[in-house]
């Protein structure tokens, strides 16, 4: 995240609610992936914290390297594959569901080839215009980068969820905007915008749950092409 550890700490402490109400939300198991998000941000923002610590000289060089590891291994070799495949868990049968298909095999292939670049080579970072650049050593990074677009983006745009489409559109601007601006520092920025965008994720919840009513459904129903979640 742009600006020093201070602010990835408070943007996990922000977060950490936000994940919290959003879990008691769950009605059926397919909701957990989706539903983790918020949660598994604020982490996310937490283990920055640490390699900002250790970028300022405040923690040993080896708690940065393994805070960075894992900072990278989830936003390169998890989100790609998580994002898709959570939305498909929640979107009902239908027509839908199916044209998000294509995008979780593409987010499958794209966490498999990222999380062995994360694993097989040393994850790199620095500081970059007051944010932090996490380079990963592979050849092909440059498809890949395509596929984690698509993957991250795609399924959320074709979901019959207002709010679920509005969380694809929110982060296209922001992986347009990342790429465009501060490209170096992709993975620091997009990640912080995605967490707060994660809000979305408990918007959705609230809205599918008041509009389901107070009983607990163990299936997904059909719904119109397009509802008020």
């Amino acid at each position: 995240m742009c600006f020093s550890a201070t602010a990835d700490f408070v943007a996990a402490g922000v977060l950490a609610p936000v994940g919290v109400a959003t879990l008691t939300q769950v009605r059926t198991r397919r909701d957990v992936p989706f539903a983790s998000l918020p949660m598994l941000f604020a982490a996310h923002q937490f283990t920055e914290g640490w390699v900002w610590l250790a970028l300022e000289g405040h923690v040993p060089t080896g708690v940065g390297d393994v805070a960075a590891w894992l900072y990278a291994l989830f936003a390169y070799g998890l989100l790609p594959f998580l994002v898709p495949a959570a939305l498909l868990l929640i979107e009902p049968p239908g027509r839908r569901r199916l044209h998000m298909v294509p995008f979780v095999v593409v987010g499958v292939v794209t966490s498999v080839y990222l999380f062995w670049a994360t694993v097989a080579h040393p994850v790199d970072y620095e500081q970059v215009h007051h944010s932090i650049a996490y380079t990963a050593h592979a050849p092909l990074l440059g498809v890949a980068a395509v596929g984690y677009v698509l993957a991250t983006v795609g399924a959320a745009l074709l979901a019959g969820y207002r709010s679920i489409i509005a969380f694809g559109v929110v982060n296209a601007v922001g992986l347009t905007a990342t790429l465009v601006v501060l490209a170096e520092a992709f993975a620091s920025i997009w990640c912080v915008w995605a967490a707060f965008t994660s809000v979305l994720v408990l918007v959705f919840f609230l809205r599918r749950n008041r509009a389901q009513g107070p009983a607990v459904k163990r299936h997904q129903q059909q719904r119109p092409a397009t509802t008020s979640g």
